[in-house]
């Protein structure tokens, strides 16, 4: 997504905006789906953009946001009801694919949000936190990703 604030070049500001680009690919292949009428496949990819947010949830709600509640404290609110929207839709899909017949529209709704919502990471959080932040607050917030790990794609050979 973005470089211009140099962000990137620290370690879990790079996992988190790999996990982005992860879940944004995603976003078009469900939008495929929709389009093909495959609701199982929608249903399938949910389950994977939720693999994938899990631990990149966890670093954000555990480590970064609340280094940035006392400078931001209604958007780090936002941001959290955000990520407890998207849970709740992506979870409809958790032991198979819903029947209610508006469940894909409301996903494409709420994948359109999350494609919002990691704009407003990418560019307002993310250079936030490399401003803000401490040596010990980025400490704290690698320890949290290395409690939460990584459910990114491993490429094959």
């Amino acid at each position: 997504m973005c470089e211009y604030c140099g962000c990137q070049s620290l370690t879990t500001i790079d996992e988190l905006t790999r996990e982005h680009d992860e879940v944004v690919n995603l976003i078009s292949h469900v939008r495929d789906a929709r389009r093909d009428g495959d609701t199982d496949r929608m249903a399938e990819l949910a389950r994977r953009i939720g693999e994938v947010l899990e631990p990149h949830t966890e670093v954000e709600e555990h480590g970064l946001f609340p280094a940035l509640a006392d400078d931001f404290p209604e958007q780090m609110a936002a941001l959290e009801e955000e990520h407890r929207l998207v849970e709740s839709v992506l979870a409809e899909a958790a032991a198979g694919t819903p029947r209610d017949a508006d469940w894909p529209e409301r996903l494409i709704r709420t994948l359109d949000l999350l494609r919002l919502h990691i704009l407003k990471e990418q560019d307002g959080v993310f250079p936030a936190a490399l401003a803000a932040l401490s040596t010990e607050q980025w400490e704290a917030v690698e320890a949290v990703r290395a409690r939460a790990g990584t459910r990114m794609e491993q490429p094959t050979g």
